[in-house]
Parts: C-alpha cells; structure tokens; sequence
C-alpha cells in the first residue's frame, strides 16, 4: 500500500513536471510576453505579465484538482468567459503567426491578395460555432 502510495505521487509529480515544462516551452518559443510587453507597449511591467501567467497556471491547477464550485452570477460569470476566449484566441492567433500558418495557405489556395476574408472566415466560423455550442448543448 506505501509503495503504491509513494509511485503515484512520483508518476503525478513526474506528469506533472513534464506538462508545466512543456506549458513554459510552448510560451516561450511563441513569445507571448514579450510579445504583449511590446504591442502593448508597457514593458516595464513584464515582471506583472509574469507572475500573472505563473499565479494564472497555479490558480488552474488547483481548480482543476479539486472540485471547487464557485457559484457567482451570470454577469460575473460573461467578464471571465470573454477573458478565458481572448486567452485562447491570443494563444492560437501567436501559434499560427509563429508556423506562418496563414500566409502559407493563402499561396497554396491562390488567395494571397484575400488573406483579410480568409481570417475573417476564420473569426466568424469560431464565433458562430462557439454561440452554437453554448445555445444548443450547455445544459443540456
């Protein structure tokens, strides 16, 4: 039973080493911070962006491992989700500028000079998908 007890915390602790690392890696090579720091020109506050993105993962990790209910109202609730959507879209955006997804498919598909409807197409279907998913099949 202790052995058991002892491999699983190290199997968790290795899982768990090995997920935060490549979490770190993949923000690093995006450049995500440096990134926001300069768009948004408020470099001196790069230190903030960083704790934010720590406290950001640990505050993850603990919802995640435990079952914490918070029971906040609906319009506290529409500020988190919008917050949470431009994470991801700023996550997803960073990746494809990164791999030069865009640009790529836009030469090959002869559309280059309507890169502007392609990301539009883009913007529009991940939109319109999400409401469907939220409308149709939460709380369900």
């Amino acid at each position: 039973m202790t052995i058991e007890a002892v491999l699983t915390i190290l199997i968790g602790l290795a899982g768990g080493l090995a997920v935060g690392s490549g979490f770190v890696a993949f923000l690093t090579v995006l450049g995500v911070v440096p990134r926001l720091t300069q768009l948004s020109k408020t470099g001196k506050y790069i230190h903030i962006y960083e704790w934010a993105v720590v406290l950001g993962a640990l505050t993850g990790s603990v919802f995640s491992l435990n079952d914490i209910v918070l029971y906040l109202s609906a319009f506290l609730l529409i500020p988190i989700g919008l917050a949470e959507g431009i994470f991801i879209g700023l996550l997803a955006a960073a990746l494809t500028e990164v791999l030069n997804v865009l640009p790529i498919l836009a030469k090959r598909l002869g559309i280059a000079e309507k890169i502007i409807l392609l990301l539009m197409a883009i913007v529009l279907g991940k939109v319109f998908g999400s409401l469907y998913h939220w409308i149709y099949f939460v709380d369900r």
